[in-house]
């Protein structure tokens, strides 16, 4: 089991704050070098590739809530995700897909910034 933890004050030492944890396990072929195990298991079972059932028919206030938070939350485990992988490909010596995805994360934190205001102006 690993969280995005890494240092005394909680940060990863990438100069973004990271005020979450999100714990799971995820698998590295070959090992990422931190020294301990990762396993990390996603279930791709529709038309798309991502997992999740899209047939969502939001039909009132409360429905529109709840998907929007969950959505929201279900944002965040993935940039923790991609968080990791982020780090993996610094640890790699892919320092040019490391920098593209760090804008990638930088652009996807944004994204959920706004999901995030748009949530509380439902509330």
């Amino acid at each position: 089991m690993h969280t995005n933890e890494h240092n005394k004050d909680g940060s990863c030492g990438c100069g973004h704050d990271h005020s979450h944890e999100h714990t799971h396990e995820h698998k590295h072929e070959g090992g990422c070098g931190c020294g301990h195990d990762h396993s990390h298991e996603h279930k791709h079972e529709d038309g798309c590739g991502c997992g999740h059932d899209h047939s969502h028919k939001v039909s009132g206030p409360d429905e529109t809530l709840a998907l929007l938070s969950y959505m929201l939350d279900h944002n965040r485990h993935h940039a923790e995700d991609l968080h990791e992988i982020y780090h993996s490909l610094e640890a790699n010596g892919k320092k040019e897909a490391a920098a593209i995805l760090h804008e990638a994360m930088d652009d996807f934190n944004k994204a959920n910034d706004k999901l995030e205001k748009a949530l509380k102006l439902v509330k």
